[in-house]
């Protein structure tokens, strides 16, 4: 199978998001594809059955921040000092979601275990939680409010947030990689009252962590894009096509 590299970019979440559906439309039975990206301006993702009106849109739109949904599921997520990952792979070349799901994550902490020697303590969530009771509880909203199963954790707190789709015959995968705190921020953006907000601020603060908090160094993008890109390879055993890829509908 061949494997497409797209090199790592900023852009806008609209773009981001209609950029990974049309690799999903183009994606061929022998193809695969990775991507990394980050989204200039910040951007709030909100996962495909959640609502804008969950999000104070006006403050949102006042701060600059944009606001979309994702095609995939999962919760709401503050896009900002982040690496952002894209996997899409033919359905027909896979054992199941799950096998997938759970080899992009070694992948990932490959690739952070060649960043920095601390990423060796890495782990992958064991237990999946009740996600329809979990959504009616203040932190339901949250991306980065729990961990589901394979979900990659340092000493138990949340560091990458996945989510997946079946999309006809491809699979697209994609979450984010958090780098610094801003991502916190979410949670002045959600509707809710003060006394939910204070508890939700404890919640994402006590539950995740980012990369510059676990290096205390500042994160070089591009060196670890590049460690990212060289666990991928390592764990699912490929080499990357450097053909151009036409999407034309996005230019």
């Amino acid at each position: 199978m061949k494997w497409f590299l797209i090199e790592f970019l900023e852009a806008p979440g609209q773009y981001n998001m209609q950029f990974d559906l049309e690799l999903a439309k183009i994606c061929k039975d022998n193809e695969a594809y990775l991507r990394l990206y980050k989204w200039k301006p910040y951007c709030i993702s909100l996962g495909a059955h959640q609502k804008f009106e969950d999000i104070n849109l006006q403050k949102a739109e006042k701060d600059g921040i944009d606001v979309v949904k994702r095609p995939t599921g999962g919760r709401a997520i503050l896009h900002a000092e982040e690496i952002t990952y894209s996997v899409i792979l033919p359905f027909s070349r896979i054992n199941s979601a799950k096998e997938v799901y759970q080899k992009i994550s070694f992948a990932l902490i490959e690739g952070l275990k060649l960043y920095h020697p601390v990423f060796h303590n890495l782990e992958l969530e064991n237990n999946q939680p009740d996600f329809l009771k979990l959504l009616n509880q203040p932190s339901g909203i949250i991306c980065f409010g729990s961990s589901a199963k394979n979900e990659v954790k340092f000493n138990g707190r949340k560091l990458i947030g996945s989510a997946q789709r079946k999309l006809n015959n491809v699979i697209l995968q994609h979450g984010s990689l958090l780098c610094g705190k801003y991502h916190r921020n979410l949670v002045d953006y959600i509707n809710t009252d003060e006394t939910t907000r204070t508890q939700l601020k404890n919640e994402i603060s006590q539950k995740t962590i980012e990369v510059e908090t676990i290096t205390g160094k500042q994160v070089d993008y591009i060196k670890l894009s590049e460690c990212l890109i060289n666990g991928f390879k390592k764990v699912w055993d490929i080499e990357f096509d450097k053909s151009e890829i036409n999407l034309s509908i996005l230019k």
